[in-house]
């Protein structure tokens, strides 16, 4: 599976998030205006140098940022644990995918993959008991199709309640859980533990498990391998870096980390490969 994002979305979503025109990262830099905005649409950078003179400006990891403009880098593929499924669906041709975790024929679903029809499949193929639904955010290409799932039975939806007009149809109040950080909520014998990781969205949330062998944690669109997001709105670009490098990247270097578009990776890969890591 390819890197969601590719060097032209990086520059994008730092640049647009920190509100810098193509015009004050050409002052910052020296760079041609014309110049950037063809890197925006895709062109390759002319040589490292040009790739650092835009991480600095930028507030960018100039290294991690060459492997991917130019060495192409991409994550050591990781297979899944036995105790979670992957769903794909497509939105308009945007691939999107969400996830089942499963223990003791019980199962939480963990976004829609704008998929509900075979997430329901999978859970009858596999006689699953839903138990619950969570969103990492609002979005639809995440959280469409939670009416359908819910008609086939009434369960908790655990939803940050800042995204909660983000949907495009809200279930009964009653339904609602406010995913507070810390909550735990119990699949079979597992525990998926609550991360409350705001950027993305206002109320986005990640979903731990602590897993001796295979730990892992469903990032939504907080992070993707390489890259992250894009902050809606940006005035949350600040608290999006916060979130990956004060809350996911401080997790165990081997946790694997999937996520809502593009491939798995783990805490170590980024914090070798993420342009957007914490600058040392």
């Amino acid at each position: 599976m390819p890197l969601e994002d590719d060097f032209s979305d990086i520059l994008k979503k730092a640049r647009t998030g920190q509100g810098l025109s193509v015009g004050d990262v050409a002052r910052m830099t020296g760079l041609p205006g014309g110049d950037i905005t063809a890197l925006e649409r895709g062109d390759q950078p002319r040589d490292r140098a040009e790739v650092r003179a835009l991480a600095k400006a930028l507030g960018l990891r100039a290294e991690p940022l060459e492997q991917i403009a130019i060495e192409k880098w991409e994550p050591v593929a990781q297979r899944m644990p036995p105790w979670v499924d992957m769903v794909h669906g497509s939105i308009n041709g945007y691939g999107v995918q969400g996830y089942v975790v499963h223990d003791e024929d019980e199962a939480l679903l963990v976004d829609t993959a704008y998929n509900a029809p075979a997430m329901i499949e999978l859970l009858r193929r596999r006689g699953l008991r839903l138990i619950g639904i969570c969103l990492t955010h609002g979005h639809a290409d995440h959280a469409d199709g939670i009416e359908q799932i819910l008609s086939h039975r009434e369960i908790p939806v655990y939803l940050g309640p800042e995204d909660i007009s983000l949907l495009s149809w809200r279930p009964p109040t009653k339904l609602f859980v406010a995913p507070i950080d810390g909550l735990s909520i119990s699949v079979g014998r597992r525990t998926v533990h609550c991360l409350t990781t705001p950027g993305h969205t206002p109320g986005g949330i990640c979903y731990r498990l602590d897993d001796a062998q295979h730990p892992v944690c469903f990032v939504g669109d907080t992070l993707f391998a390489g890259s992250i997001g894009r902050s809606n709105p940006k005035e949350l670009y600040s608290t999006h870096l916060n979130s990956v490098r004060r809350r996911v990247l401080t997790l165990a270097l081997d946790y694997r980390l999937l996520p809502g578009h593009g491939p798995a990776t783990t805490v170590e890969e980024e914090l070798d490969h993420n342009p957007f890591g914490a600058i040392q």
